[in-house]
């Protein structure tokens, strides 16, 4: 056999390892988790719980390989601001052996070009981590808030625009797959008006079926960025009135929209104090 090269079939039945949500439903919703080595995007309209659960997974990759995490040190880079740093701290109350917070790097961007300069300063930081834990888990929230004002609707921008994905996207995949991390990037919806095929006329997945508050809406940046990805889950909301007749509740779901590993499904659930819960589906 050559260096370097291998038969298939063994390859094939090697597990993937795994990182967990926090919650048991969802975990066994994505089939243990979010996978290592690839890139995984959150969408959902603003409030659709989108940065609630990258928090619950900065915590979560703390936890060991026994309890589905990382045993890992976690890089949060944000485009919206403040940081949620109280929010954080509601949600690390829970004892660890050491101070979470010890363990989670946070950087600012505030362009494309920010981004892609930090992710090159990342390398760094996860080839020489500066605590004894690895950093493994790499999360950009979100994607869509760095490209909202930069770029005008011509050609020129709009080529200028999808390069920057191809190159954000080509870092990103290549830190998940040289240093056995879970990328995962959050992105905003746009309002989709028209045709039933999806934005402009397009579909990936099943990109023409997504509602969220009464509204048909697909992910921000369009299907260059969608190119990008190996996964989209999809966040929802919907208000309804409750069971009185007077006050209301809303419910939620993650949607698989596309994945490699996965059928298209959904499941309901829900943010508490505690953090992100998926609910039984009812047999």
């Amino acid at each position: 056999m050559l260096p370097g090269i291998e038969p298939l079939n063994p390859l094939l039945h090697l597990p993937a390892q795994k990182l967990t949500l926090g919650c048991p439903v969802l975990d066994r919703f994505l089939r243990g988790g979010l996978p290592v080595g690839s890139v995984t995007e959150i969408a959902g309209e603003s409030a659709a719980g989108k940065t609630q659960l990258c928090l619950q997974l900065l915590l979560a990759a703390l936890l060991p390989p026994s309890r589905g995490g990382l045993s890992a040190a976690s890089l949060f880079i944000h485009s919206e601001f403040p940081f949620p740093l109280r929010r954080l701290r509601a949600l690390s109350s829970s004892p660890l052996a050491t101070d979470p917070l010890d363990h989670i790097f946070v950087a600012a961007a505030h362009s494309p070009d920010d981004l892609l300069s930090l992710l090159a300063t990342a390398d760094g930081l996860l080839a020489r981590p500066p605590t004894h834990l690895p950093v493994r888990l790499i999360v950009v929230d979100s994607i869509a808030a760095l490209f909202r004002s930069d770029f005008d609707n011509n050609p020129k921008d709009l080529k200028k625009r999808s390069f920057l994905f191809f190159k954000i996207a080509a870092k990103l995949k290549e830190q998940a797959r040289r240093f056995g991390s879970v990328v995962v990037v959050t992105n905003q919806v746009v309002d989709v008006i028209g045709s039933e095929e999806g934005a402009n006329g397009q579909r990936v997945g099943n990109y023409a079926s997504l509602w969220s508050s009464g509204r048909r809406v697909c992910p921000a940046l369009g299907l260059s960025w969608a190119n990008c990805v190996n996964t989209r889950l999809f966040l929802s909301r919907k208000d309804e009135v409750a069971d009185d007749g007077v006050s209301s509740r809303t419910r939620r779901w993650m949607q698989v929209v596309f994945a490699p590993h996965l059928p298209e499904a959904s499941c309901e659930f829900v943010i508490v104090r505690e953090g992100v819960s998926g609910i039984e589906p009812q047999r």
